[in-house]
């Protein structure tokens, strides 16, 4: 089953007459980590902002959790948690009644609130009487996330939500985060952070100027750029070798870059042995996933 099922979607701004979004075709399945990559205004915001019901797409059809957007946008929204970029919050009420507050939007009797629960997983227990004003942007990103979580949504989505956050928090927030996707919430996110994106998600999809230019899992993006780099650390100085890609590091360090595809490292380090060339230590090096995604914008 689907979770976010979005179909020649696009979108032209009346202002300037901007096309932000070109046919784009996602299938987000439910349960996944699906991270949604792309360049400063490539778009990635106007599609969290079309299934958050706060831009009207100018073609295409959303489905959310099996519910079509322009039919029943009500119980579209039921079913997702929207976390923004901009860290927008009442300044007047406090951790505790905001999240309140913001259940009572959702119809949530008080019985059924998960107010308290939600505010000792996402570490703001010591902060529930404070007022947002006073946070910090760790704590606001939190409680951004604390919001979207109220009336437990299916789907959470994640727009650049560790921006401005230290290590620490970011850690605490990616635990819980995983705990939630681990009991079954799909979670779509939207990140600069590359190795984030590479560490937890486990399908992709790159956008450039409005369109969908990669989707895949993330170890089949992985494999577009095969190359892999060798740096071995000989016991006696190394002049040159008869290998391609070849470059020396320093005296006794060498570096080689090589095909998997088309070559075993067994076959390099038999070519080194054969020139009596012995090794002291040994690394291997493969493209992350930031490499991959400046091949795929470039």
């Amino acid at each position: 089953m689907l979770a976010i099922e979005i179909k020649n979607l696009s979108k032209t701004y009346k202002k300037g007459g901007k096309l932000a979004l070109k046919l784009i075709n996602l299938q987000i399945k439910k349960g996944s980590f699906f991270g949604l990559l792309g360049p400063n205004g490539a778009g990635k915001s106007t599609i969290i902002n079309i299934l958050a019901g706060l831009v009207n797409k100018s073609s295409g059809m959303v489905n959310i959790a099996g519910i079509n957007l322009d039919e029943d946008p009500q119980a579209a929204k039921f079913k997702i948690g929207i976390v923004p970029q901009e860290l927008v919050l009442d300044p007047f009420f406090s951790v505790r009644e905001t999240l309140e507050i913001y259940a009572g939007y959702f119809g949530i009797k008080k019985s059924q609130r998960r107010t308290d629960e939600i505010i000792e997983a996402l570490g703001l227990k010591d902060k529930a009487n404070a007022v947002p004003r006073s946070l910090s942007g760790g704590m606001r990103r939190r409680l951004l996330v604390a919001k979207a979580l109220v009336h437990n949504p299916e789907i959470l989505v994640l727009d650049e939500p560790t921006a401005g956050v230290d290590v620490e928090l970011r850690n605490q927030l990616w635990d819980y985060v995983k705990k939630l996707n681990q009991a079954g919430t799909t979670i779509l996110l939207t990140t600069h952070y590359l190795e984030e994106a590479e560490k937890l998600c486990d399908e992709i999809a790159v956008i450039n100027h409005g369109q969908v230019i990669a989707h895949d899992h993330k170890e089949n993006l992985m494999k577009l750029l095969s190359k892999k780099e060798l740096v071995i650390e000989t016991c006696e100085d190394v002049l040159e070798v008869d290998l391609p890609d070849f470059n020396l590091l320093t005296k006794n360090k060498i570096s080689i870059t090589y095909d998997p595809t088309k070559i075993a490292v067994e076959n390099i380090l038999q070519n080194l042995a054969a020139k009596n060339i012995h090794i002291k230590d040994i690394a291997t090096n493969q493209p992350d996933l930031e490499q991959v995604f400046r091949y795929l914008v470039r």
